[in-house]
């Protein structure tokens, strides 16, 4: 060991210059890991266990519900990689060899019947209609199609129409998907649907050129696609629909493909159906999108497709193009410093990222953040650069739920969901990335209960700590947001001290997804809780409903109780 010692400094006194660079390497490298520690870590929460005296403050005293826990765990560094696909590929026809696989499976009697009962428990997201017949030239639903031979199942077929907006799925061979708007093709005999489906032996899946087509009752809940234009509904005509809709043609062939196709070449982000008049143009006050009439108003079929509906001259069907609606695409820093620092709050998992993107579209202003992404910063949020105390952004997101962090900012947006979406969502993240999931190992083994024994607690005394801390907090929902996304956009830009225009508002509405929003691709097809762990976060919920309401403000929204 002493010889190998002497010949190295030998060598360097030599070459000193070699020495300097690996030096200078080596510097440079423990500076990177140092830097990457301090940016990759979870918010901090400062603070000891508090006792039952600790949580009495002005306006908030001790709930007497439970105490909760201030003890988490350090988290791992979260996995920035792309989103994991499942065993999904898409064909569009099949070859003799798979359909030989369709012989004798025994009686289908006892499978329809078992069938039967799991429909039954299935109808609070969809409806069973009957079993169609199907043709590989001319399918009976025409929308997207999903093949897995290995693990299909109904709820897996239904959830992924139903995602992307369609109102039928149908299931065939017992493990290909089809989509579809339309039900184009007769009846066939029940008896003739009888292949279980490959991940499901107790359910039926089709049959031999034969679907088992269900009603997908959330996909009125959903954003219903034509192709890659986006369903918006059926309105009534507006008052001065020259003005509203200012680009229009008579189509006596008309089809809603050409409709949408006439008004993506005229760069109309909305394409209006009349009956046989096609109008385009932008949601504005004159034509809001925002009272929806009942579809069967609009239910006159198109002269150039009998299986779909154009609209009259009255009623007319809307559908969103793919032209990108610029009016609320332009973003900036702020010209000024802020003289006030604006918190966008939430416990991980709720939404903030979303929030961000909806505000910086209403506002044309960057959003900060107290920590740095850099996969949100490529991804479009120019504020993540930033240092949190610039000014030069219009907010800052933070998860932060200590006392002195609180007490940073001068106002603050308080965005709380439900803490059962919250978790799986930020489970989701962290070991998935931002539009990414979770491994099913991950759900099985021991992070998930470790998970939900840490960061339940922080859910409730994340939203504890901003009421009593915080100086002027606006409470919002995320579903609230969701459901009415107008109302509660108008509310937080208001407290940012923006007047925005209206039509900049509508901009957003038809913009508001962005690109942060995970697909049904990969939802657990089980309730990841154990009774225990329901039993634990209802007692949280209870407390931030009182806690709440003790602030006169209205209580968690009524669907954080279902279990």
């Amino acid at each position: 060991m002493a010889k190998l010692l002497v010949k190295l400094q030998r060598y360097f006194r030599r070459k000193p210059v070699r020495f300097f660079t690996l030096l200078a390497l080596y510097l440079a490298a423990g500076s990177l890991v140092f830097l990457h520690s301090g940016f990759a870590g979870e918010p901090t929460m400062t603070g000891s266990q508090r006792g039952p005296g600790a949580a009495e403050g002005p306006g908030l005293p001790y709930l007497g519900v439970m105490q909760l826990s201030r003890g988490f765990k350090a988290a791992a560094t979260i996995p920035e990689g792309g989103r994991r696909h499942g065993a999904w590929f898409k064909s569009t026809s099949k070859g003799p060899a798979e359909r030989s696989k369709a012989e004798d499976r025994g009686t289908t009697r006892s499978r329809t019947l078992r069938a039967r009962t799991v429909r039954e428990k299935e109808e609070d997201r969809a409806r069973y209609v009957g079993c169609y017949v199907d043709n590989t030239r001319r399918r009976t639903l025409r929308g997207v199609s999903f093949f897995d031979y290995k693990k299909m199942t109904v709820f897996r077929c239904q959830d992924n129409c139903a995602e992307r907006g369609y109102l039928y799925a149908g299931l065939e061979f017992g493990a290909e998907c089809y989509c579809g708007h339309k039900i184009q093709a007769p009846n066939a005999s029940e008896s003739e649907c009888n292949m279980e489906c490959k991940g499901e032996r107790s359910n039926t899946c089709g049959g031999v050129n034969r679907l088992s087509i269900y009603r997908l009752e959330l996909a009125q809940e959903s954003a219903r696609r034509y192709g890659s234009a986006i369903f918006r509904g059926c309105f009534r005509r507006p008052d001065n629909i020259s003005i509203a809709l200012p680009v229009s043609q008579v189509m006596l062939n008309m089809s809603v493909e050409k409709c949408v196709d006439f008004c993506t070449e005229k760069e109309y982000p909305l394409s209006a159906l009349a009956g046989t008049a096609c109008h385009c143009g932008f949601p504005t006050t004159l034509f809001t999108l925002h009272e929806r009439e009942d579809e069967q108003l609009c239910a006159q079929k198109c002269a150039g497709e009998e299986f779909e509906s154009c609209g009259t001259a009255e009623y007319l069907l809307v559908y969103q193009t793919q032209v990108q609606d610029n009016r609320c695409m332009d973003r900036r820093f702020l010209p000024s410093r802020a003289k006030q620092l604006v918190a966008l709050a939430s416990f991980p998992g709720a939404g903030n990222t979303w929030a961000r993107h909806l505000i910086e579209l209403a506002t044309g202003f960057y959003t900060g953040s107290y920590y740095f992404d850099g996969s949100l910063y490529n991804k479009g949020f120019k504020g993540e650069r930033d240092h949190w105390r610039s000014g030069r952004t219009i907010c800052i997101k933070t998860h932060e739920s200590g006392q002195k962090e609180i007490e940073s900012f001068d106002s603050a947006i308080l965005l709380i969901r439900n803490p059962y979406k919250a978790l799986m969502a930020e489970f989701n993240r962290k070991y998935g990335g931002h539009i990414g999931f979770a491994a099913h190992a991950h759900w099985k083994g021991k992070e998930w209960p470790e998970f939900v024994a840490n960061y339940a607690p922080w859910w409730a005394t994340h939203t504890l700590d901003w009421l009593r801390y915080g100086k002027k907090v606006l409470v919002v929902h995320f579903e609230d947001l969701k459901r009415d996304l107008f109302v509660q956009l108008q509310r937080m830009v208001g407290l940012l001290g923006i007047t925005a225009c209206e039509d900049r508002l509508l901009c957003v509405e038809g913009q508001k997804d962005g690109n942060f929003k995970r697909s049904g691709l990969r939802k657990l097809e089980y309730d990841p809780y154990t009774p225990e762990m329901r039993k634990m976060i209802s007692g949280y919920i209870r407390t931030v409903d009182t806690a709440l309401k003790l602030r006169n403000l209205s209580g968690v929204p009524d669907d954080y109780y279902p279990r």
